[in-house]
């Protein structure tokens, strides 16, 4: 990149009704923290922007799950989170948050001066209403099936199966989440946003404009919501938690969640300049900049359409440059989910994989769900580490640094004359930098982590041929040039390095002794990596070899497979339903039924029925047929010989053209797998009676 350039880097605004996990990191937070680093290193004026979400109705949610009030999870979850991402080096210019008194102004000025203009419908219109909570369902207090893609879990503002933005009145079978009753509909007064009223800016804007270079899934989504017409958008709610609406006749209703957050990036680097001494409003509104949003998939509409109509609407406001978002992560093969504590929770990883944050960020961006979802597996993670940061990378790091102090003492030496190979990799070391440059600049970090792993790999296959330990002995001079070559190539990846490993560029720059004379570490920096003849110099004193990388062994791995087994067995019994008892009977109906003894002496499949079983069983009566539907947990084979408990007088009934004469007594396990209530001794007698 040849001129300096001003960049607004966001990052989504996390809920904070839980901490930050993988899906987090591997959408959101580390390739935009690859971006600005990148950008930082090669000097532009960066301003990367973050902070906690804490107006969304998961956050009510969480309150009243836990028995506290929102100020209280909000605050909790706001420590943890911002913590989190120190301790995993993202290097936001500021993490602010959206109960912060400048974003409660700020966002009740931008909603002031678009109502000024009359950029907002009044509308009254039905919402939906639980009578029994006595408070209207908005967002994720109502959940429901998608009306496109027939999701039975989708939510009143957005489905995460398809990713559609919805209204809770989309919504087919609606259902309070605060008391599960159906909700009735009730009159209520909004303001709304006129997407309708933006549709031939956002067609010329990005259909005909110069967004085809936008990712295909965000483009693809975007044309597909421009081509469906846009309708208006609700901009407030009734809820009694949030940002009141800045107007004399809205008590008791706040701005919507997603109008407040992604002004929350403004107020943000508003708060940031402030503390900095700078003037926040180029980052804004100054044509020079470059905004670009990092989100999840599930963002994509509100970033693409609505908060770019609300800039315009406004009308002072840049618009986003670029949206780079990612498609979703899954874990161990299942969706990650917050509710159901299918995750890998950044505070656990690093509290059980201390000082290792890099390799999370190195397998999350090798694996990144950058045009598909993706699935982490603790098995890729581990040999990740142990196949390539520790055998390529860090191995050929400690080779130079160990033989260099060796054979001389730790200072580098001076090169004699360099072979063809030799101006080969020099050559290749000044490529890197515009090669990884133009991966990250595309937005292609998986790419270019790559790129920067094929110069250590060169870095290894450059030592494995030269043999350097075994020409020491005969020829000083060429063993003297290949360390100074090799040394060049560590000294590069110290520096292409730190916006993917950064934790490893810092260990490796103080190896190298990079960090502590000025003139050296200006010498390394990513433009000169590509135009310096020399990165380490003749004579330079480093240091001594420490492990880049530690292999991972396999009990640590299963160790993590063991926590999530837990977790979702803990899951599965938290929410495991138990039948309501039914309604009383009197001895005399109980002594009605004739259970008995039997054993089961035939088994088969019913044709073209995937449940059904057809058993022949010697109850002692007789020998008689039942139907039974436990086709899919049993195979006939393994089931022929078992004793089971059997209701015998159960009136006949035919299924698929098949008499049952009776019923087999089965239940579930804690396992959810179905299980035969036997009798409680073996070698009963078939035809012995259960009383």
């Amino acid at each position: 990149m040849n001129t300096p350039k001003r960049y607004t880097i966001t990052a989504a605004l996390p809920y904070t009704n839980g901490p930050i996990h993988i899906g987090h990191l591997a959408g959101v937070y580390v390739p935009a923290d690859i971006y600005a680093r990148y950008l930082r290193l090669t000097n532009n004026d960066v301003a990367f922007i973050c902070g906690s979400d804490e107006h969304g109705v998961p956050i009510t949610i969480k309150a009243k799950k836990e028995g506290v009030s929102p100020q209280d999870v909000v605050d909790k979850y706001h420590a943890i989170i911002k913590q989190s991402f120190v301790d995993f080096g993202i290097t936001f210019d500021n993490y602010s948050r959206t109960s912060a008194k400048i974003h409660h102004d700020t966002a009740q000025e931008f909603f002031k001066t678009l109502y000024d203009k009359g950029e907002f419908i009044e509308e009254v219109t039905e919402q939906l209403y639980d009578e029994e909570a006595n408070q209207f369902l908005a967002d994720r207090f109502v959940t429901g099936t998608c009306p496109k893609c027939g999701n039975e879990e989708a939510y009143g503002d957005q489905c995460e199966k398809c990713g559609s933005s919805l209204n809770a009145t989309d919504l087919i079978n609606p259902k309070s989440a605060i008391t599960g009753n159906v909700p009735t509909l009730k009159e209520t007064k909004h303001w709304f946003l006129p997407l309708d009223k933006h549709e031939a800016f956002l067609k010329e804007w990005i259909l005909k404009g110069h967004k085809k270079d936008w990712k295909p899934n965000v483009y693809g989504q975007v044309k597909s919501w421009i081509d469906d017409g846009l309708r208006p958008r609700a901009v407030t709610r009734d809820l009694d938690w949030g940002i009141p609406v800045p107007l004399k006749n809205a008590e008791g209703k706040v701005l919507y969640v997603w109008f407040d957050a992604p002004i929350g990036y403004i107020s943000a680097t508003k708060e940031w300049a402030e503390r900095e001494g700078k003037d926040w409003q180029p980052y804004w509104k100054n044509n020079d900049t470059k905004l670009v949003h990092f989100i999840g998939k599930d963002n994509i509409v509100f970033h693409c359409i609505i908060f770019p109509s609300m800039l315009k609407a406004e009308g002072s406001y840049i618009l986003p440059d670029n949206v780079p978002a990612n498609e979703f992560l899954n874990l161990e093969g299942q969706k990650l989910s917050t509710s159901k504590n299918w995750a890998v929770w950044l505070p656990d990883y690093l509290k059980d994989f201390p000082n290792q944050q890099d390799v999370l960020r190195y397998a999350l961006t090798a694996n990144a769900p950058e045009s598909k979802d993706n699935d982490f597996t603790w098995a890729d993670f581990q040999a990740r580490n142990n196949n390539e940061l520790v055998a390529i990378f860090g191995n050929f790091i400690n080779r130079v640094v160990v033989l260099t102090n060796k054979y001389y003492q730790g200072l580098v030496p001076a090169p004699a004359t360099f072979t063809t190979v030799d101006n080969e990799i020099l050559a290749a070391i000044k490529a890197y930098p515009a090669v990884i440059a133009s991966s990250i600049e595309r937005y292609r970090f998986r790419e270019a982590s790559q790129e920067f792993m094929n110069l250590a790999r060169l870095g290894n296959k450059y030592l494995a041929d030269e043999e350097p330990w075994k020409l020491v002995k005969t020829d000083e001079e060429r063993t003297k040039t290949i360390m100074f070559v090799a040394l060049q190539i560590a000294a590069a990846l110290a520096t292409l390095g730190e916006p993917f490993l950064p934790f490893t560029s810092t260990k490796l720059k103080a190896m190298l002794n990079l960090d502590t004379k000025q003139e050296q570490a200006e010498l390394n920096t990513w433009n000169n990596v590509a135009t310096a003849s020399v990165l380490i110099p003749s004579g330079h004193q480093i240091n001594k070899a420490e492990l880049l990388f530690s292999k991972i062994e396999d009990e640590t791995i299963a160790l993590q497979l063991e926590k999530l087994a837990a977790s979702k067995q803990a899951n599965e019994t938290a929410n495991k339903t138990v039948t309501p008892q039914k309604e009383t009977i009197t001895f005399e109906d109980f002594s009605k039924l004739d259970l008995r003894v039997g054993t089961i002496i035939e088994a088969e499949k019913m044709p073209k029925a995937n449940k059904l079983l057809v058993l022949k069983v010697d109850t002692g009566l007789d020998v008689r047929t039942i139907v039974s539907g436990i086709a899919e947990s049993f195979k006939p084979a393994d089931i022929i010989g078992k004793q089971v408990t059997v209701l015998v007088n159960l009136a006949p009934r035919k299924l698929r053209g098949v008499e049952s004469q009776g019923m087999i007594l089965m239940t579930e396990n804690s396992n959810g797998s179905l299980v035969f209530v036997n009798p409680a001794d073996t070698g009963i007698l078939n035809g012995s009676s259960i009383s």
